[in-house]
């Protein structure tokens, strides 16, 4: 037995649950005479929902198929091999359940060691190798490819990308290594590093080939045929690869400074996974592949072992898994359908509602306001925002008149409403104004019409209360931009049926967001969250702490963006409204700032001003301040806020605010953009001791976004 097979077989036996791949090997005959080529196709047998991944088992057999090829090779019967997928898939990399279960560091290692033996093959089998990538790649599946002598790829790829950095890792079975010495530096750190931080955005087939990784670039429909064609032209010398020369000298060191600027505005120190990658890419520069092979194994199993990781597969595991099976949610047969929508009000956020309603539903939408004007601007925003998808070609002219002539607006709500089947109310944020507002909207709309509430923070039983049929109206708190954040609040008053809560997770689904059942409870899960954070932040800044300090103290989260630049994107006002509605009911937790009131009453958009270029504190706001003489350093102040933190989820979890923690990570990853690497926050509160200490328990069970016990 091969050290390989050993090290995989070893694999194997702490995941017996794996999909298995098979590597299924075929012989043809290459066109133009060119000679007998072996196919290799990876395939799990599944169809294209269940991407091909590897595992030990599945390395295992890519490895035994490798052996016969290289056998014919040696014989000389074979003149190239060729790796390609299943219909519409390549493969998408390692399986990251089996990820999970490792436990020991030499368990890591060996995963990460046995993919490059096998890989390498690929490179060393006595004929050119092609990877044909026909479908979806990621990770693994993006290398495999990259050991192989020549790439092409389908102008049909709808994703390829080497993602592993979003999720705490480092493309670790090669891509460090090889990528960089194939396209140069710059790019590999533009594929490893910048997308992947950002949200792990994937490149379409001709990006891969304007990027170089692919030397051919050919349509869908005959992409096979016409690789083989291409194939058969190299291997007869007919048509030589050109790829561009790497420049090894400052341009990779410029590369890889860039990459860490990245790292920093991004996760600012607080993941290892970006900046291992980028020290991997570094060395990568001296071409000597299998000493950055042998890096990318001790890289790979060291992050297995660490939290960043753990949190990143639990974090993908929620957003893959347990956002498509919403807890809490009734019967979906309970739902009733929805052939009109109405939307009160016609600002922007109605106008965002609107848009988003007409796109997804296909059906026809109503606004309606207070005035002509208000109304004829949202329909005008909708129209416009139509137009500019047709500009962009994502949609095409016939679907923009269809969408458009759906999409208008009236005064009279019994004109606009009256064959309505769900309307949802986005008007200003008092209780008294949603009140009012629903008691016209029921006096107009069918018995079976739904009844949705916008709101942020108020409550949706108070808003029903003296409805005549309170049991329709559900909480459906969406989050700004709406077309951007995936997270949608589903909000069960106290008297909210099961025939509302269906349809309206019913509708979520086809709005293609994430529903959470959330309690009726004072601003529900991520307002209430990110309220009692950015209120500690605000009362250390109160207290006597420089707001620089404040500012800097909860960089190590790698948050999107620091408290403050936040409330500027979310508005003072509104900031000061929410902190006041909370205070209202937890007066001994949610304290209102003087110095945010205060800065709400000069019109200040926010705290900072961007003369230079960048944000610094605007000295009109700092001559509002008034400050104590209490000065924290950076490490009191993040203890002060994370403690806050810690302490607010698990009363929000004693009370039932939602079912699980799982579902407060959920939420703070779809709704307000917390990293992956945080898995939300209850894994890191727990890997740092906070939610032991604060609340006497962990907020997870040891191995769930952990490393196995």
């Amino acid at each position: 037995m091969s050290t390989t097979a050993e090290l995989l077989a070893r694999a194997a036996e702490l995941y017996p649950g794996e999909v298995v791949t098979e590597a299924h090997v075929r012989h043809l005959e290459l066109p133009k005479g060119a000679g007998r080529f072996a196919l290799i196709t990876l395939d799990n047998g599944l169809d294209h929902t269940k991407p091909t991944t590897f595992g030990p088992r599945s390395l295992a057999n890519l490895d035994a198929a490798l052996d016969r090829v290289q056998e014919e090779a040696a014989a000389g019967t074979i003149v190239g091999a060729g790796l390609t997928g299943k219909p519409f898939v390549f493969a998408v990399g390692a399986d990251l359940k089996g990820v999970g279960l490792l436990g020991r560091h030499r368990d890591a290692l060996a995963v990460g060691t046995g993919g490059h033996e096998v890989f390498k093959r690929l490179a060393d089998l006595g004929v050119p190798t092609f990877a044909y990538y026909n479908g979806a790649a990621m990770g693994g599946g993006v290398e495999v490819g990259l050991h192989c002598t020549y790439r092409t790829v389908s102008r049909a790829v709808p994703a390829f990308s080497l993602p592993e950095v979003f999720l705490g890792l480092v493309p670790g079975w090669g891509g460090c290594a090889l990528l960089p010495n194939l396209v140069g530096a710059d790019r590999a750190v533009t594929v490893i590093i910048e997308n992947a931080l950002n949200q792990n955005r994937q490149l379409k087939g001709a990006q891969v080939f304007e990027l170089g990784i692919a030397d051919a670039l050919f349509d869908g429909a005959d992409f096979l045929e016409r690789s083989l064609v291409w194939t058969a032209e190299v291997l007869r010398g007919e048509r030589t690869v050109q790829r561009a020369e790497v420049d090894r000298g400052e341009a990779w060191d410029r590369a890889v400074a860039r990459g860490r600027a990245l790292a920093d505005a991004k996760v600012h120190g607080a993941a290892p996974a970006a900046y291992r990658a980028l020290d991997l890419i570094a060395a990568a520069r001296s071409g000597d592949l299998q000493a950055v092979f042998d890096a990318e194994d001790t890289a790979l199993a060291d992050l297995v072992m660490g939290g960043e990781l753990r949190a990143g597969l639990y974090a993908f595991d929620l957003v893959q898994r347990r956002a498509k099976r919403p807890v809490g949610a009734p019967d979906k047969g309970l739902a009733r359908p929805v052939t009109k929508v109405g939307v009160v009000g016609a600002g922007l956020m109605a106008s965002q509602l609107a848009l988003l309603f007409v796109r997804r539903l296909e059906v026809p939408v109503v606004l309606t306001d207070v005035d002509q004007e208000r109304v004829d601007r949202g329909v005008g925003y909708v129209h416009a925002e139509i137009e500019k998808l047709l500009g962009k070609g994502r949609i095409d002219q016939d679907r923009a008149n269809r969408l458009k002539g759906l999409v208008t607006g009236v005064l009279d709500k019994a004109e606009g409403f009256a064959d309505a089947d769900f309307v949802i109310e986005a008007v200003f944020e008092e209780i008294e104004v949603k009140q009012r507002v629903f008691a016209e909207v029921e006096a107009v709309v069918p018995a079976h019409a739904i009844l949705a509430t916008n709101t942020s923070s108020l409550s949706v039983t108070e808003m029903a209360a003296e409805l005549k049929h309170p049991e329709r109206v559900v909480g459906f708190h969406f989050f700004n931009p709406v077309a951007v954040l995936p997270l949608l609040e589903v909000v069960r008053g106290e008297r909210t049926d099961d025939t509302a809560l269906a349809t309206a997770f019913a509708v979520a689904k086809q709005l293609k967001k994430t529903a959470v059942l959330v309690k009726d409870a004072p601003a529900f899960v991520v307002n209430r969250i990110l309220t009692r954070f950015m209120g500690e932040v605000q009362n250390v800044i109160d207290e006597g702490t420089p707001v620089e300090v404040a500012e800097r103290a909860v960089q190590p989260l790698g948050l999107p963006m620091s408290p403050l630049v936040l409330l500027e994107l979310v508005g003072p006002a509104i900031g000061l409204h929410v902190s006041e509605t909370l205070h209202r009911a937890f007066p001994d937790r949610f304290r209102v700032s003087p110095n945010l009131a205060a800065v709400v009453r000069a019109g200040k958009r926010g705290f900072y001003a961007y003369d230079s270029g960048r944000p610094e504190l605007d000295p009109e706001v700092a001559a509002l301040l008034v400050q104590g003489d209490t000065v924290l350093t950076e490490e009191q102040a993040r203890a002060r806020v994370l403690d806050a933190v810690a302490e607010e989820i698990g009363l929000m979890l004693d009370e039932g605010v939602v079912a699980e923690a799982q579902d407060v990570d959920l939420c703070l990853i779809t709704g307000a953009g917390w990293p992956f690497h945080l898995g939300g926050i209850t894994p890191y509160l727990d890997r740092e001791g906070i939610s032991e200490r604060v609340n006497g328990r962990r907020f997870l069970a040891p191995g769930l976004a952990s490393v196995p016990v």
